[in-house]
């Protein structure tokens, strides 16, 4: 199995480093750390870990929680490291979308086993159909047929391999029911799997079936960071 990338977002300089630690023992590559959120965002921006480890309590006006939703975005795993287990933080998870969840104290090899089974019920999951709606028929489609979704009105188009559907659903909707994160926005009313990206111009992509994409320019340099993790 590739090396995983992990990033640590921690506001216990001790406890990130113990982390660390831990982390490069068992394998695993730290590519970076911060100890609150804003800073977090725009390495994790730059530098496409495979994972994020994030605690909920950090320095400056956002917590992880608030963190986790803008990693929702950018459809970046992280498994959340934290101590904090009271009813209303609970709570907040629930809203947004991790791939794990571990109590501390840990131990080192419970760090690894956590993070080994997050990653592969995830890797799984990435595989799986979507399910939508077209012309009143239900359709399992795979997602790897997928080349990209593009918004019209309140609809959207999901263009396959074979086939192009109209979904009764906006294309944010639809991209949030997607569970692999080779899906990404290039442009407002676009979203294209990364795996069927043939190249990427100054602003524009063309696709493996030739089809032609919109690049916004605020979206170029992710879409190339993310192209070098596939």
């Amino acid at each position: 199995m590739k090396q995983l990338t992990i990033y640590i977002v921690e506001d216990e300089p001790l406890i990130a480093a113990t982390i660390e630690t831990a982390l490069l023992k068992q394998g695993f590559k730290v590519v970076g750390e911060s100890d609150e959120a804003i800073s977090a965002l725009n390495e994790i921006m730059v530098l496409r870990p495979n994972l994020v480890l994030l605690d909920i309590q950090l320095e400056g006006s956002k917590d992880g929680v608030d963190l986790a939703l803008d990693l929702d975005e950018l459809r970046q795993p992280y498994i959340y490291l934290t101590s904090q287990t009271d009813s209303q933080t609970i709570e907040r998870i629930k809203g947004t979308k991790p791939i794990g969840y571990i109590a501390k104290p840990f131990t080192e090899t419970g760090l690894r086993s956590n993070i080994d089974i997050s990653w592969h019920n995830y890797k799984t999951s990435e595989q799986h159909y979507l399910t939508i709606k077209d012309k009143g028929r239900l359709h399992q489609i795979n997602q790897e047929t997928i080349y990209y979704l593009k918004a019209y009105d309140n609809y959207c188009y999901v263009v396959t391999k074979t086939k192009t559907y109209l979904v009764p659903h906006t294309l944010k909707h639809t991209l949030q029911q997607l569970g692999s994160t080779n899906f990404l926005r290039t442009h407002r009313s676009y979203v294209v799997n990364l795996k069927h990206i043939l190249s990427v111009g100054k602003n524009n992509i063309v696709l493996k079936n030739n089809d032609n994409i919109p690049l916004s320019a605020s979206q170029k340099n992710l879409v190339v960071s993310k192209l070098k993790g596939i």
